[in-house]
């Protein structure tokens, strides 16, 4: 069974990660972190944009590369 996701607002988002708001919203936006709309206020699932994080963080330099995730598993394993 899965967990029940724990919402967090936008600026306590900022404050765990260290992004801009203008980030995390774009984040939100683009559909890459789980959130919903609560009134007028956006509530974004912790676990999701910790797990995007440890992504970016992982990629290191690549996350910046237009190339990424575009190769062929083929390619990636004669490298």
């Amino acid at each position: 069974m899965s967990e029940e996701p724990e919402w967090i607002t936008t600026e306590a988002a900022v404050a765990l990660t260290g992004y801009s708001p203008h980030y995390v919203r774009r984040l939100v936006r683009q559909q890459r972190v789980t959130a919903q709309k609560w009134s007028h206020v956006w509530m974004i699932d912790k676990r999701a944009l910790v797990e995007y994080q440890q992504q970016m963080e992982a990629l290191g330099r690549a996350k910046f590369s237009p190339k990424r995730g575009t190769e062929a598993p083929e390619a990636e394993a004669e490298a």
